[in-house]
């Protein structure tokens, strides 16, 4: 065998473990949830219909699709424990934003797989018989998908006013757009579709290191910002986890929320 068709035999078997071990083969359906996992083959229909769209509108589409997706309750994330790219029939805040954005920047089912091993990674993601076996060099902080710059360009500064907070993990600081500027009328008109919404922790509250609590994304309709994400709780030794993808009004989540504010990311 000549060294260009051994070349091209690796790429190919390599295509072929990323698209049987890393991609749903086949719907799945989760009972009382609504929700079914889309097959490969409804992928690549779907992004032949969304691709024509600016990508923070395919971001948007895609969020939408996993709505009503059951929570995944495994405290280290199904994806991660199974080492595989697509885990589509139970997802958590993060995979949720990964899987969105991934799809949206991608033409094909593969060529989403092959987008994640670039943007989960602080290196890339390497694939070995269907699995990733780097899963320990993937973005476990969601602040560090914000300062790698792959997760969209930071916008938090840009939409109104923002305040300093104690940061972790060396960070002496982190900037955010503060609850109660969120809550102000007339406060949310610098929102667009497919931006990437980072909940920041209260530094009394925090869990560990993490500055980011909670992701999702954002669909504005009628001039409204909407919020689509994976709300729900891991499962511990005390509590069993549970909960399902949702779109709610930003506002009234806002209101609620345990969270000291906001950074915003966007693709464009």
């Amino acid at each position: 065998m000549s060294r260009t068709t051994a070349k091209h035999a690796i790429l190919a078997a390599t295509c072929l473990l990323l698209f049987t071990g890393c991609l749903a083969p086949s719907p799945v359906v989760r009972p009382n949830s609504g929700f079914t996992a889309p097959s490969t083959e409804e992928i690549g229909r779907l992004q032949a219909q969304a691709n024509p769209l600016p990508i923070g509108e395919r971001i948007a589409f895609w969020a939408e699709r996993f709505i009503a997706a059951p929570y995944d309750t495994d405290p280290l994330g199904d994806y991660v424990r199974s080492r595989k790219v697509v885990t589509d029939s139970r997802v958590d805040c993060m995979y949720l934003v990964f899987r969105a954005v991934e799809l949206a920047q991608a033409n094909t089912p593969e060529g989403a797989a092959d987008r994640a091993l670039d943007l989960r990674f602080r290196t890339r993601g390497r694939i070995r018989w269907g699995r990733v076996t780097n899963y320990d060099e993937r973005f476990a902080y969601a602040e560090d998908m914000i300062a790698s710059g792959r997760w969209g360009r930071e916008v938090t500064a840009g939409l109104g006013r923002t305040v300093a907070i104690p940061g972790s993990r060396g960070h002496e600081r982190v900037i955010v757009l503060p609850k109660e500027e969120l809550l102000r009328p007339g406060s949310l008109g610098g929102f667009r579709t497919g931006d990437l919404v980072f909940f920041v922790d209260d530094p009394a509250r925090r869990q560990g290191a993490e500055e980011v609590g909670h992701l999702g994304i954002i669909k504005i309709e009628n001039s409204t910002p909407w919020l689509i994400h994976a709300s729900g709780r891991k499962t511990s030794e005390d509590t069993e986890g549970g909960g399902m993808v949702k779109k709610e009004s930003f506002t009234e989540y806002a209101a609620k929320m345990k969270f000291i504010g906001v950074k915003v990311t966007r693709f464009e």
